[in-house]
């Protein structure tokens, strides 16, 4: 027996050396095997991978017209590590018009890590962008002498029409929070910010291609690496077909120049949106290309704020537009009947005054057209109070409810979901809690909330939301949500509402009426049947807001449209005629009131509105 104390030191230092070599292979594993940058650094020496950009998909309207397309533009990168010591600074500046100030600055930017993560000296790095043909031309002619700098070629969007800005949106730079989100970008790529371009983006995108090209040990490129074995096709993005007609979206925005407002147009029987209109608004090719942050920032500081888009995100009350509803859900819970009547003294009622005397009693389909205040305050009150309060105001908190729940039916008090639309606001139809809050359980009754029968109060809408309104009426008794894709399945997202058919056919007669003998007769066209609803709402903050809701042809509705002009007064004045002469031209392809047209569309409303 061996009696050494060192003698097991042995298998110590042995042990040592097993977990050093397991070590080193592992490492290597790692490097070889999962982490690709070596691997990657390593090709980049004798390979150099060209991204291929797609074209971005077209946009069309409902008929074919081609509304967004692509024009060609260039970007120049640059691999910092085939550039070499005696790189000529000033002549690749003097080539692009550039000082060599702007070049230390860009290449500054490119080297901060805290900027641009996906830095390195082996991959080609933008250094400008969104450049025309003629921005390069001096560049291509002395490319030779610039190792390392590439020019690659995009795409730019451009607009056959200056119109749907909201709708169309724009695309623009992403940020890094899209490239962390989403592996397709890189620095320097383009995606949609807003409207159809960023709800569609994935489609509209397309799918990158890459040419693998092979480089000598000087860095020159000496052609295409093993006969293009590895390269990828680009492939461009798909084409979308919207539902909106462009004809109709240009006569909408040209009535409302000078104004601050919206308009919508749905075609009922689908839910297509044939016309989405807000202004102000601007001019789509503002936001495309090298001035397009700057004009961005112009708009956010506009105190007319053109950026939203008011037609989905703008809140109001609907004044008596809401009357129609009022007298579905009265008529659904037996409130009243269509031969119901009900005193009226005009100016003199109490405890909601009509605007004007025009005879007493009335039935459901002349206080429509008459638009008759005290009518469906009496409605909205015998409604709440028909099973009495109740214990602690109970019974009354109940029928609220249920009165509360087949209002938001219509899609009011809530965005739609199951729509392309992504930027909406969701208004309101206040609910017991808020009125709990404010008065106590029991401290409330039906007079309390009565500016709710007319469509003032706690109640506020969008103008998408009083289309919808209008279509859910011609349709009645269903609707199909609100959409831009001409070419989606949105048909299915039917919504039906509990109110019986029946119903429907007093309060599109008294819409008629409205049309033929109210306040909405004046701006009628003789050769359609149409049912209408003006509405003057009440604006806190100065001149009133008009209102109308409409649709045509009464006996099969093609077209609903919903028109809101802010500060203008009466609805009759501003947003009925022209809601009557999209009308117009949608159903016979021309407005023939050319005097109206011309009237409405040069009236300047609003002087600070401009069109960017």
């Amino acid at each position: 027996m061996i009696n050494d104390q060192y003698y097991n030191r042995r298998y110590v230092i042995s042990g040592i050396a097993v977990v050093i070599v397991l070590t080193y292979i592992m490492r290597l594993f790692y490097l070889q095997i999962i982490d690709q940058s070596t691997k990657d650094q390593a090709d980049n020496n004798a390979l150099v991978k060209q991204t291929i950009y797609p074209s971005r998909g077209l946009i069309y309207d409902r008929n074919g017209e081609l509304l967004v397309f692509n024009q060609p533009i260039y970007e120049i990168t640059m691999t910092m590590r085939d550039m070499g010591k005696n790189w000529d600074t000033l002549a690749f500046c003097k080539s692009l018009s550039i000082s060599r100030e702007e070049f230390d600055e860009r290449i500054a930017e490119i080297k901060d890590k805290r900027k641009n993560r996906g830095y390195s000296r082996w991959t080609p790095q933008v250094f400008m962008s969104q450049l025309k043909k003629e921005d390069i031309a001096s560049l291509q002619e002395s490319l030779f002498m610039f190792p390392g700098i590439q020019i690659q070629k995009r795409t730019l969007r451009d607009y056959t029409y200056n119109a749907a800005a909201h709708v169309l949106g724009s695309v623009g730079e992403v940020s890094q929070s899209d490239i962390d989100r989403d592996a397709y970008y890189t620095r320097g790529d383009y995606s949609g910010r807003d409207g159809l371009e960023r709800t569609y983006e994935q489609q509209l995108r397309g799918e990158k291609g890459v040419e693998v090209l092979m480089r000598d040990v000087r860095g020159r490129i000496q052609g295409s690496y093993q006969d293009g074995e590895l390269d990828r096709t680009a492939k461009a993005g798909t084409d979308l077909y919207t539902t909106l007609d462009i004809q109709l979206q240009l006569l909408a925005e040209e009535l409302l120049a000078g104004k601050i407002g919206s308009a919508v147009a749905i075609e009922p029987k689908t839910g297509e949106i044939l016309a989405l209109v807000s202004n102000p608004s601007w001019n789509p090719k503002v936001l495309v290309g090298k001035e397009r942050s700057k004009n961005y920032n112009t708009l956010l500081k506009d105190p007319t704020k053109p950026l939203m888009n008011r037609a989905t995100q703008a809140m109001y009350p609907p004044g008596s537009t809401f009357k129609t509803i009022q007298s579905l859900v009265c008529l659904q819970q037996g409130a009243i009947t269509p031969n119901t009547l009900y005193p009226c003294s005009g100016p003199g009622s109490t405890p909601i005054k009509c605007t004007h005397h025009h005879g007493s009693p009335v039935a459901l389909d002349r206080a429509i057209e008459q638009s008759c205040n005290p009518y469906f305050w009496c409605a909205f009150r015998d409604l709440l109070q028909k099973d009495g309060y109740g214990k602690e105001n109970e019974d009354f908190r109940h029928r609220y409810e249920l009165w509360r729940e087949e209002v938001m039916s219509f899609g009011l008090g809530q965005k739609f979901t199951d729509t392309d639309l992504s930027e909406q606001s969701s208004g309101s139809i206040p609910s017991t809690k808020l009125f709990d809050k404010f008065y106590g359980k029991t401290g409330w009754k039906a007079i309390t909330i009565r500016s709710l029968s007319i469509g003032q109060g706690e109640i506020l809408v969008t103008p998408l939301q009083l289309a919808n309104q209008a279509a859910t009426i011609a349709n009645e008794g269903y609707y199909i949500s609100p959409h831009l894709n001409k070419n989606d399945s949105m048909r299915i997202n039917r919504h039906n509402l509990k109110i019986a058919k029946r119903h429907f056919e007093a309060v599109k007669e008294g819409m008629h009426r409205v049309m033929v003998y109210g306040t909405g007769r004046h701006y009628a066209v003789d050769s359609l049947h149409m049912a209408g609803k003006t509405g003057t709402v009440q604006n806190p903050h100065g001149r009133d807001h008009a209102i109308f809701i409409g649709f045509a042809p009464l006996e099969d509705p093609q077209i609903a449209v919903a028109v809101v002009v802010e500060n203008a007064g009466f609805g009759a004045t501003w947003a009925c005629p022209i809601a009557t002469m999209m009308i117009e031209q949608y159903l016979t392809g021309e407005v023939k009131r050319k005097d109206l047209r011309k009237r409405i569309g040069s009236t300047v409303l609003n002087e600070s509105v401009k069109k960017w």
